[in-house]
């Protein structure tokens, strides 16, 4: 059995995003894209509805690119109890209250029982200095926490390179 990975929205947006000027983003998106090439053969990648909702928000043509991205993925529930971890998530200090979304992306991930939540949020998400908080608040809840990473950290290897 393949590996679940939750996509986060900003995964989403670098699949599909015209190249950015910005020398940083831009090499996150082409690695996101590398990614997105072979995920499929490694993975079972999923997301949920609340990625569609932030995906359908802004430019019209642009949200149609990344829906489109989104109708080849299963969607996990937002479940009540999601909601209730996500409020932990929240009143731990875990994951900070103005990024509620990123709580319940969180919790919808670690209810499901999945393995990696990919994302380039860096600042509330795949941050080392929160890491240990939000493992600690999803393990109080009693529930195991998804490993959180970008999908440059899983890049399949070259296992001939020494």
């Amino acid at each position: 059995m393949k590996p679940r990975a939750y996509v986060e929205t900003t995964v989403v947006s670098y699949v599909t995003a015209r190249p950015s000027r910005d020398v940083v983003v831009a090499a996150h998106q082409q690695v996101t894209r590398d990614w997105w090439k072979s995920c499929r053969d490694r993975f079972e990648v999923v997301a949920s509805e609340l990625v569609v909702q932030e995906a359908s928000a802004g430019d019209e043509e642009a949200a149609r690119d990344r829906l489109t991205v989104l109708e080849t993925l299963s969607l996990l529930e937002a479940s009540p109890e999601a909601l209730a971890l996500a409020g932990q998530l929240l009143d731990s200090g875990a994951i900070p209250r103005a990024a509620a979304d990123d709580a319940f992306h969180l919790a919808i991930a670690a209810l499901n029982g999945v393995d990696y939540l990919v994302t380039w949020n860096c600042r509330h998400l795949a941050n080392a200095t929160l890491r240990a908080q939000i493992e600690a608040a999803i393990r109080a809840a009693g529930y195991e926490p998804p490993i959180i990473c970008t999908p440059e950290e899983l890049l399949e290897t070259d296992s001939n390179v020494d």
